[in-house]
């Protein structure tokens, strides 16, 4: 166990770790203290000035941030002497900012116009023309610098230096000159860069993918995990009227930190391409009714005719709640033998020791304690090839080779459950048409055996459903007794029926919200 001390903050008794950081105690505890340079996922530079404290014993102010926890510390974060230095330090750091909130993409959630706002919302007493700095600075493949909005605070220099692990960024020049830009013969292009953006407490490092398409208070926020690959990092979908604008990451100490991949954050775009929003029945729209009951006659018809010839294909890119309703309809009710489990292929070259992961499925450690001795992607494409699987119910749009794809084509029948109007999908004789991750309520299975919870951000398009409810439908009409009302009766099944999911939890009910303009109140 920790040793602990005991600090004392505005007289107020605060028992923390012993050599804890003390801004990060203060915050921890709702003590308010401002600050710009400080971030609790980087080494600390106290370089901005704005977190200022009285320490007892100590004749100037100190940087709370450079402050380490030990017994009987006293510190007095609010007095009227420490209050008009982090004033005047704010006044210092807008003397040469262009003050461009109007056009500017980080408006509505600015630290430095946040604390404008919180102190006096002064004009300012400046007469003396600003110093210029070059605006629209191309840095790399993925971000913009504006060199008049940076304040120079070094968090995204210490980004790309402790996470990314490639020194991209520096400061160059001195005084009111000193500029932010890439190191000699750099660019910044790391798989970690835009974490930069995520750190900048202003608007000088911009997200070329997101720059000028909405601003900030427009959005609302709905935590999930990134379906990117196997790391299972956790994220905030920001999204408005169904279509979302970016991801970002979100805290998970024991995953990602505070940080995520490039790649995974471009994940979005795939949710709104290709998109089914209606069952199909031999490739024309359909109602629910008629689609369903087309796959039944199918599917009883193959199940009459040969049942060891029938298969369904679990996916490592579908939720735990998807992979456990289909595994169950296939070997309580169906009775069948052939069962697989399809994913994407490793993409080996993307691996790294930082958060990428070469297994590019969000949920192969869930799918797999979920298919037990399920076969892989392999045989299934040399059972189609040998022409042993004449029928098949398959779990999402995973890609098959083209010789295995020709196959399945060809087989007496072939049902798919899918978001995406691709692969299978695109062959078979009766599509329906789920919902994609960002659309449901569920659990994926990280490569650490962590089960994570997705939450709908919006509702999936035209009459697309969830998977799980697909099969619950489906498995009606198969004449399966599924009674299934939400994705957690699902989970909570799983979790006793499943022995990788004992002890799991389903997690509370966190609500989407509207992100928060910064300068308003309450």
């Amino acid at each position: 166990m920790a040793e602990t001390v005991t600090i004392f903050i505005d007289d107020k008794p605060l028992t923390v770790a012993k050599g804890a950081n003390v801004l990060d105690s203060a915050l921890g505890a709702g003590i308010e203290i401002s600050y710009f340079c400080y971030h609790p996922g980087l080494s600390v530079a106290a370089c901005c000035r704005q977190c200022l404290v009285e320490v007892a014993g100590n004749p100037k102010l100190q940087p709370s941030c450079q402050l380490t926890a030990t017994e009987g510390l006293k510190i007095v974060s609010s007095s009227p002497r420490v209050l008009t230095a982090r004033e005047q330090m704010l006044e210092f750091t807008l003397v040469n900012h262009p003050v461009d909130c109007p056009i500017c993409d980080k408006a509505g959630e600015c630290q430095l116009q946040q604390m404008y706002f919180d102190w006096d919302a002064k004009p300012s007493r400046t007469i003396l023309n600003k110093v210029r700095k070059p605006k629209r600075v191309d840095l790399g493949p993925t971000i913009v610098l504006d060199q008049e909005r940076c304040i120079l605070c070094t968090r995204c220099i210490r980004v790309c230096d402790e996470v990314a692990g490639q020194h991209q960024l520096e400061m160059a020049n001195r005084g009111d000159r000193e500029v932010l830009t890439t190191a000699p013969g750099e660019v910044l292009d790391n798989p970690y860069s835009l974490n930069t953006v995520d750190v900048c407490p202003v608007g000088a490092l911009t997200s070329k993918d997101f720059r000028f398409t909405m601003r900030a208070w427009e959005l609302y926020a709905t935590p999930s995990v990134c379906n990117g690959c196997a790391t299972g990092c956790n994220i905030e979908i920001h999204h408005r009227e169904r279509k979302i604008y970016r991801l970002v990451p979100r805290l998970n100490p024991e995953v990602n930190k505070h940080w995520m991949c490039d790649e995974g954050r471009t994940t979005y775009k795939d949710v709104h391409q290709d998109r089914l929003a209606a069952p199909l029945v031999d490739g024309l729209p359909s109602s629910w009714d008629k689609a369903l009951a087309a796959a039944t006659t199918r599917l009883t018809a193959a199940l009459d005719t040969d049942r060891k010839a029938v298969g369904v294909v679990l996916s490592a890119g579908h939720s735990n709640e998807d992979n456990y309703l289909l595994a169950r309809l296939a070997r309580q009710f169906l009775g069948l033998d052939r069962i697989y489990l399809s994913g994407k292929p490793p993409v080996p070259e993307r691996a790294d020791k930082i958060l990428r992961d070469a297994d590019v499925n969000p949920n192969t450690a869930g799918a797999k304690a979920l298919a037990g001795a399920a076969a892989g992607p392999s045989v299934l494409e040399s059972d189609l090839a040998a022409g042993a699987v004449k029928a098949l119910l398959v779990l999402g749009s995973d890609p098959l080779t083209a010789e295995a794809a020709a196959a399945a084509a060809s087989l007496e029948t072939l049902v798919v459950v899918a978001a995406h109007e691709r692969g299978l999908a695109t062959q078979a004789h009766v599509t329906l048409a789920c919902a994609d991750w960002a659309e449901v309520h569920g659990t994926i299975t990280n490569r650490q055996g962590k089960v994570q919870r997705l939450r709908a951000a919006f509702p999936p398009p035209g009459q697309a459903l969830p998977a799980w409810e697909v099969l619950v439908r489906l498995a009606r009409k198969l004449g399966a007794t599924f009674e299934y009302p939400t994705a957690k009766a699902v989970f909570t099944e799983m979790m006793g029926a499943t022995p990788a999911f004992a002890g799991a939890e389903w997690g509370g009910e966190t609500q989407t919200v509207q992100l928060r303009f910064a300068g308003s109140r309450g």
